[in-house]
Order: structure tokens, then sequence, then C-alpha cells
């Protein structure tokens, strides 16, 4: 054991000296300029849509109520009867409706519509309101594909092409890690 204690203090200043690099790397006035960008895609239809403080989800553009009287469910899937899967497919239809296999609303703990900026930047990483690690927040806003369906969202019923937000995920992807890495400070 003797043996090991410089070991793990040597150890413990490194970790030490990790975490001082990393907040010298922290320049909060850029991060929250930053986070200004980042957000004009999470307030954007394709999030907010089912992002939403409502107990159904909205649609379209406009984010009207769903048609058909959907509602969220106990589980986020919808109700017993009219689950989302029943028309929502795995991949967007001709017809206009949209698909992925993971189809579903966000947990209300997570829901964005009624928030402000700094509001909603705290909640990604609010442990209490189910806000998720750096890496399970990188994975989750570049590679689930449930999220990336906003940027392949085909067409509504109209045959009209659905809005993408306002950045491709590459560059949203790019001023996440940037936010990440000048160390995710929120807007007031």
């Amino acid at each position: 054991m003797l043996g090991r204690l410089p070991f793990l203090a040597s150890l413990a200043l490194f970790g030490s000296a990790v975490m001082a690099g990393a907040l010298a790397a922290a320049d909060p006035p850029r991060s929250v300029v930053l986070f200004s960008t980042i957000v004009t895609v999470l307030k954007h239809p394709r999030c907010l849509n089912c992002h939403t403080a409502t107990d159904f989800p909205r649609q379209d553009d406009d984010r009207h109520r769903h048609i058909m009287n959907v509602v969220r469910g106990a589980d986020g899937h919808g109700a017993p009867a009219l689950r989302c899967n029943t028309c929502h497919g795995n991949a967007n239809s001709r017809a206009g409706v949209p698909g992925n296999p993971a189809w579903a609303l966000a947990p209300v703990r997570m829901q964005w519509e009624t928030l402000s900026d700094g509001e909603i930047c705290r909640s990604l990483t609010d442990q209490k309101r189910g806000g998720m690690t750096f890496p399970k927040l990188i994975h989750h806003l570049g590679e689930d594909s449930l999220v990336g369906w906003a940027w392949d969202p085909g067409v509504d019923v109209t045959g009209r092409p659905r809005q993408q937000p306002p950045l491709s995920r590459e560059a949203f992807m790019h001023l996440v890690r940037q936010w990440i890495d000048t160390g995710a400070a929120c807007p007031g």
C-alpha cells in the first residue's frame, strides 16, 4: 500500500492539472455566444414539436396540435389505443407521414416550449431534469437517429418539403462541441 501512495498522489495531481487546464480553456462570454446560435436549432419546429410542454405533440412548421387528437401517453409513445408507431413507421412515407423506429415525444421534464434560451441551456445538463453528461449529449444530438430526422424531415401531407433547422447537423455539432469546450456557459 505504501508503494501505491506516491502513484495515487501523482494521479491526483495529474487530475488536478487536467481540470485546471480545462478551466483555463473556459471562455464564458464566447460560450454564451455559441449557445445563442445553438438554440436557434433547439427552438426550431423540428425540435420543439416533440420537446413540447403539452400533453400532445405538435406538427408541421406552424406547430399546430397533432391531428386525430393524438396524446402523449404515459411513456411518450401515445395512448394505448393510438401508439405513435400506428402511423409513424420506420421511415418517412411518400404520403407525408414522418417516420423513425424510435418515434416519440421527449419526456415532459425536457420540454423547451415554455423556456427562455438560458433555461433551455441549463436543462440540457441539469441531471434533475433529465439532462445528460456532455458525452451523452454529444451522442444524442450528433448520432441519435430520431434527432437526425430533423435534417431529413421529408415532405408534409401536401407534398411540400418540411423546413430543416437553420444549421446543418455538422455545423450544429461543431458549435455544440465548441460550447462544451468553452465551459458550456448559459445566457442569463
